[in-house]
């Protein structure tokens, strides 16, 4: 596997415009979907309604944890590389230092990424987190204390996955940053444009 940014497939001579396209767009992978979905929504809904499934703390605490860690086992391991074609991981080498490693699949792989794996992969991967984040925000204003051990653990593991696929994605943490840098100064470009000039 080596580092690949995005590339479109074009359809064949022989093949319709629409064809290539419904070919494209069916989900290959349900079941992976399926899972990339089930554990994440799965630990929020227990999150939402524990009070109603169960009068345990410890049991819903252990229930949510669980599902959190199938959850981040699953992305990282299975549904990043069947979805959406890349990997991650962080490889601690003999002088105890960590370095991050990204994979994505290889230009020759003939096995093509669809857009609807790829959407409900991102898409899953993104809006998760945020849920998280808001857990997080409102079982510190409420001093809900209990269950913030829960929350940090589902936005450390959530945030994990969602900063590695975007690092491995985009690229490393220059090119994040040059992308940021660029966006932001044509942003700033196009506004000194647009603007009346002169006294």
């Amino acid at each position: 596997m080596s580092r690949q940014d995005s590339v479109s497939e074009v359809p064949l001579f022989h093949e319709d415009e629409n064809a290539f396209r419904e070919r494209k767009s069916k989900i290959k992978h349900p079941l992976a979907c399926f899972f990339h979905l089930f554990f994440r929504t799965s630990a929020i809904l227990i999150y939402l309604f524990c009070e109603f499934l169960s009068r345990s703390f410890i049991a819903n605490m252990v229930t949510i944890i669980l599902l959190l860690s199938c959850d981040f086992w699953t992305v990282k391991n299975v549904t990043g590389r069947l979805l959406v074609g890349l990997r991650w991981w962080n490889q601690v080498d003999e002088d105890g230092h960590s370095h991050w490693m990204f994979e994505s699949r290889s230009k020759t792989n003939k096995n093509v990424v669809s857009n609807s794996d790829s959407r409900i992969f991102w898409i899953g991967l993104i809006m998760c987190p945020m849920f998280w984040a808001f857990f997080m925000f409102s079982s510190l204003f409420s001093f809900n204390i209990k269950w913030l051990a829960v929350v940090i653990m589902g936005v450390v593991l959530q945030w994990a996955n969602l900063y590695g696929y975007v690092r491995c994605k985009v690229g490393g943490a220059t090119k994040l940053k040059n992308m940021a840098s660029n966006y932001f100064g044509l942003k700033l470009f196009r506004k000194v444009v647009n603007t009346p000039g002169g006294p």
